[in-house]
């Protein structure tokens, strides 16, 4: 497995990738798929992209995507994870957390923010072995469909 730096020509396989996590629903709060624009902008080359990793093989296990949030402090950037449901187990969502959790340390950043529904058992499990910690709910959070799943926002400090 190789993680590095996502480049545009990740695009079409990773928007596929997370399209089919989206289409399976209950672990991310992202309701509509991605066209490869759409999904570049997002997590390439949009303004508030700070970076995004990839881990693959001959194909993308996952992705893990940086950015800025005005709902955050200073000094804070959001995480977002995506392994394909084929690749779970496969090591590539510590790896990809080690590359990100690298590249905030190495570009100044405190602490790393991930807001996750609180219905994603996978994806609490997942931030809470790589020490990220709660610091806020809410219980209200609803998706598009009215149904109410609630979410947990976790922190990770990078000092």
């Amino acid at each position: 497995m190789i993680v590095r730096q996502a480049t545009l020509s990740d695009a079409p396989g990773l928007t596929a990738l997370l399209n089919e996590i989206i289409a399976i629903g209950g672990t991310t709060a992202h309701e509509a798929a991605f066209t490869v624009e759409d999904f570049t902008t997002h997590y390439l080359t949009g303004p508030d992209v700070i970076c995004c990793h990839v881990a693959l093989t001959d194909h993308p296990l996952g992705f893990q995507g940086l950015s800025l949030w005005s709902g955050l402090p200073k000094g804070w950037a959001d995480i977002g994870t995506f392994v394909s449901p084929s690749a779970r187990g496969s090591g590539a969502a510590p790896a990809l957390f080690k590359a990100t959790r690298d590249y905030a340390r190495a570009h100044g950043f405190t602490t790393l923010n991930a807001t996750i529904r609180a219905d994603n058992a996978l994806g609490l499990a997942y931030y809470n072995r790589m020490g990220f910690q709660d610091y806020a709910t809410d219980p209200g959070y609803q998706l598009k469909t009215s149904r109410v799943v609630g979410r947990i926002s976790k922190r990770f400090d990078l000092t």
